[in-house]
């Protein structure tokens, strides 16, 4: 969804329903925002802020969800009565190549 999107009356809506936040860039950031807001077409520099904030969300949440996929695999998996030292040897000794 992208404020543009919107008609007028959820348009105020949604911009009725946020937070104020006030981030102080240095030049050289406020030059790059400017920058990428005009390359890419937001509305101004809260869009292109609100779309980074959004971006990183979305990966947080993949990120999370790759997480417990691999923690419920490994659950999965079952448990190895062995070593850690005598799992990790075993693994070495199947090395092509390897002399040991």
């Amino acid at each position: 969804m992208t404020l543009a999107s919107l008609d007028v009356a959820a348009r105020e809506d949604y911009i009725g329903n946020m937070a104020d936040l006030s981030v102080p860039l240095s030049t050289d950031l406020q030059s790059y925002v400017d920058a990428r807001v005009a390359a890419e077409g937001f509305a101004d520099p809260a869009a292109f802020v609100r779309a980074l904030v959004q971006r990183d969300q979305d990966e947080y949440t993949r990120d999370v969800a790759r997480v417990q996929r691999l923690i419920d695999e490994g659950i999965a998996s079952g448990i190895i009565d062995d070593e850690p030292e005598n799992i990790l040897r075993q693994i070495m000794d199947e090395i092509p190549g390897r002399h040991g």
